[in-house]
């Protein structure tokens, strides 16, 4: 399993641009996913150029929630690839999915738990305010659990991955929506994530730099620092 950091408001690679906005791509799959589409198309399909990854590469669009810094790039990369199948929770505004459909998509709307393709689960729609869905990819290592904002609470949704699919937690990244979090409680998030035994931990996009130094803090050298342009393959995590 290769996962590809292609936009984040975070920094790795300083070739790619970055703003406020998530995407990642999955591979190693049946199927090429892309988690989210960052903010704005031009952005999203230039930082894909530079990561050489082809538009027409990829076989499914995940999208976590409707905010714009999440699905502002999936216009532009209709645009170069219509033949992808979009996965969105079903609340998502009809306008929204007219947009889409007028590209000729195809698209899924999930509320509950929805196998994507072997191994990889979308969690079905979480949240009772933002209505959010997360990805739960089974490895030979564990679970790795990919968050778009995490809106419904981050611990949550590793609980939810995990009675999903019966397994251990090896990798929970993505953001985390703690931005405005204080500090006591982003403690006891670090203490849910060590008593559900998360191996890896790597936040990014909404999480906030203090969360992150919390996260950093006690994961040590499982700590993963995330940003645009950042390769993960998880068969080299120890």
């Amino acid at each position: 399993m290769v996962i590809t950091v292609v936009y984040d408001n975070n920094p790795f690679d300083k070739e790619l641009e970055t703003g406020w906005g998530f995407s990642c791509l999955l591979s190693g799959f049946e199927k090429t996913i892309l988690f989210d589409t960052g903010p704005d198309g031009p952005s999203l399909l230039r930082n894909m150029q530079k990561l050489t990854i082809a538009p027409e590469s990829i076989d499914v669009v995940v999208l976590s929630h409707i905010h714009n810094d999440h699905t502002g790039g999936l216009q532009s990369l209709l645009q170069k690839n219509p033949d992808v199948c979009l996965y969105l929770p079903k609340p998502f505004p009809q306008e929204f999915k007219d947009n889409i459909r007028a590209h000729r998509a195809k698209t899924v709307e999930l509320e509950q738990a929805f196998e994507i393709c072997s191994n990889v689960y979308s969690t079905g729609r979480l949240g009772k305010r933002i209505k959010e869905q997360a990805l739960a990819v089974r490895t030979n290592r564990g679970l790795v659990v990919i968050t778009g904002c995490a809106h419904p609470g981050i611990v949550k949704i590793v609980n939810k991955a995990k009675d999903l699919l019966r397994d251990d937690i090896f990798l929970v990244m993505g953001g985390f929506h703690l931005e405005w979090t204080l500090t006591g409680k982003i403690e006891k998030i670090v203490s849910a994530f060590r008593r559900l035994n998360v191996q890896y931990a790597a936040p990014c996009h909404c999480t906030g730099q203090k969360a992150k130094g919390l996260f950093e803090k006690h994961f040590r050298e499982k700590y993963i620092n995330l940003g645009a342009g950042k390769v993960i393959i998880t068969a080299d995590l120890k």
